[in-house]
């Protein structure tokens, strides 16, 4: 029964981080390219990040404890290793509280605001502060959120479902965009979709010494969410078609009315705040046990560095959540298959399966970034 209870806490723990913000792109992306566009990237991207996830998941099963991505290139890969990692991981996850910072903030306001009055600001002061209360407290506090969490995500999303049904048209799917502009726009957000990596370690602890079941439960964490995307995009474009907007729930209110468009915000708010609190513990945890700060300054950098950002103006959406998948989420992944790589390599026989493996994943990976750059540039 504990072993049961540990595995439902870890796979909610990790699904539950990874459907977060970049869940709410979707279907406005899906608009612009088409769904058998984003179908083939999920395939793709859906298969990639299953295999890195359990290359990681490899890595952490045979690597000390407490240790976090930049711990774990400096055993595997060395010095150059862990400062690339060390720059990917906090800019990345960094960048990645920011997006959750601006989105919840946003959900937040328009569920409060038309009760209560008040701007965005005041709602985005009131989301971190509660993000940042449950950072300092841990694992154990953030585990069981995630878990109910999830639950009563699915449960707003079932309803959703059934009220969006009578208006939900499948033409509204099948629509050809016939902009090929847009062809590379889902890449970032969608590796961005996918993304728990980072929480690869703080499962792997939270397994003790059942630690033969982290590869079930990644296979299962990253599974999960996929579904859900697909299940989304399907039941938001269905309704919403080439209104869909952005952020994806505030374009419902055109079509289901206020009360449905409040529900769907709450579900909005609950998404977020979760993915929040979690990548904001193993951010912490990246300077508290890698960079060796103290535990309290260790949060204090997590927590108001994203708050400082938006606070001097970064507040767009899908290009933070494009970089950071695109770019630094690219480099953690590359950092694993060449950790993975050097771990395998140990006969000839065993190199060459590697090589074979390991460095297609990487080319697409590093294609990746260099489109993401020079998108972010122009």
């Amino acid at each position: 029964m504990l072993k049961i209870s540990k595995s439902i806490l870890a796979i909610a723990t990790l699904s539950g981080t990874i459907i977060g913000a970049g869940l709410f792109s979707l279907p406005y992306i899906a608009s612009k390219v088409g769904i058998w566009v984003m179908l083939g990237y999920f395939l793709i991207l859906g298969a990639l990040a299953v295999l890195i996830h359990l290359f990681f998941g490899e890595l952490a099963s045979i690597t000390p404890d407490f240790k976090r991505l930049p711990g774990f290139a400096k055993i595997h890969l060395g010095n150059w290793g862990e400062k690339a990692a060390f720059i990917s991981t906090i800019l990345g996850l960094l960048g990645t509280i920011l997006a959750y910072l601006i989105i919840g903030g946003e959900f937040l306001t328009n569920l409060l605001s038309p009760i209560f009055g008040g701007d965005n600001l005041i709602y985005t002061l009131f989301y971190f502060t509660s993000g940042a209360i449950l950072i300092f407290f841990g694992i154990k506090a953030i585990s069981r959120i995630e878990f109910w969490g999830l639950i009563l995500f699915f449960i707003v999303l079932v309803i959703l479902f059934f009220k969006g049904l009578p208006i939900l048209k499948i033409d509204n799917l099948l629509r050809e965009t016939g902009n090929i502009t847009n062809l590379f726009l889902p890449y970032g957000p969608i590796l961005f979709s996918l993304w728990g990596a980072a929480l690869i370690p703080e499962v792997e602890e939270m397994l003790g010494e059942d630690k033969k079941l982290l590869k079930k439960i990644i296979l299962v964490s990253i599974l999960i969410p996929i579904m859900v995307y697909l299940f989304f995009i399907f039941l938001i474009l269905g309704i919403c078609g080439p209104r869909t907007t952005e952020a994806a729930l505030t374009g419902l209110g055109n079509f289901l009315g206020t009360g449905i468009v409040s529900l769907a915000l709450f579900f909005g708010v609950l998404c977020t705040f979760t993915s929040f609190i979690a990548l904001g513990l193993t951010l912490k945890k990246v300077f508290w046990y890698d960079l060796k700060i103290k535990k309290n300054l260790a949060w204090a950098i997590t927590c108001f560095i994203p708050l400082i950002l938006f606070l001097i103006g970064m507040k767009h959406f899908i290009p933070a959540i494009s970089v950071v998948g695109g770019v630094m989420l690219g480099i953690d992944g590359i950092l694993i298959l060449l950790m993975y790589h050097k771990l395998q390599a140990k006969t000839q026989k065993s190199k060459v399966k590697s090589l074979l493996m390991i460095f297609p994943l990487a080319a697409v990976l590093l294609g990746g970034i260099i489109y993401e750059m020079i998108y972010f540039i122009k």
